[in-house]
């Protein structure tokens, strides 16, 4: 009897870690997005500067609604039901910053690669905390 109930204990566990892995992870995701989103939302004077520098526009009005969005997609991802919409819809705003920082010829690998990084992070992350993923991609 106590020999079924610790490999009940050790199955249970086993399917459990992917999970938490996933979970994790895409807390991590989630809350750089959600840094990224505020700082954008407060209009905080480095994203202004930044942006000029980018070749973007420094009208605060303009990073508000793009944290806003951020912040809605991200919580999208965040939400069970609607996270592989999520991913979709942070994946393409991802694509956007990369191909921002190549254009400017930015660091390959601190600046520019970091949204293929977060986005390889973000997938990874959903990939372990829903089983309907991991069906639809069989890595492994």
């Amino acid at each position: 009897m106590s020999q079924v109930a610790t490999s009940n204990a050790s199955a249970l566990s086993a399917s459990r870690w992917p999970v938490w892995t996933g979970r994790a992870l895409s807390g991590l995701v989630i809350l750089v997005l959600v840094m990224d989103a505020g700082m954008k939302i407060a209009a905080l004077p480095v994203v202004t500067e930044s942006a000029v520098m980018i070749g973007w526009t420094a009208d605060p009005g303009f990073w508000r609604a793009l944290g806003l969005l951020l912040l809605a997609i991200t919580a999208l991802y965040a939400w069970p039901r609607t996270a592989a919409l999520g991913a979709i819809l942070l994946t393409g705003f991802l694509g956007g910053a990369v191909a921002t920082h190549l254009r400017m010829s930015d660091p390959l690998f601190s600046h520019t690669l970091f949204g293929v990084y977060l986005g390889v992070a973000l997938w990874g992350g959903l990939w372990f905390r829903d089983a309907r993923v991991r069906h639809l991609l069989p890595i492994g």
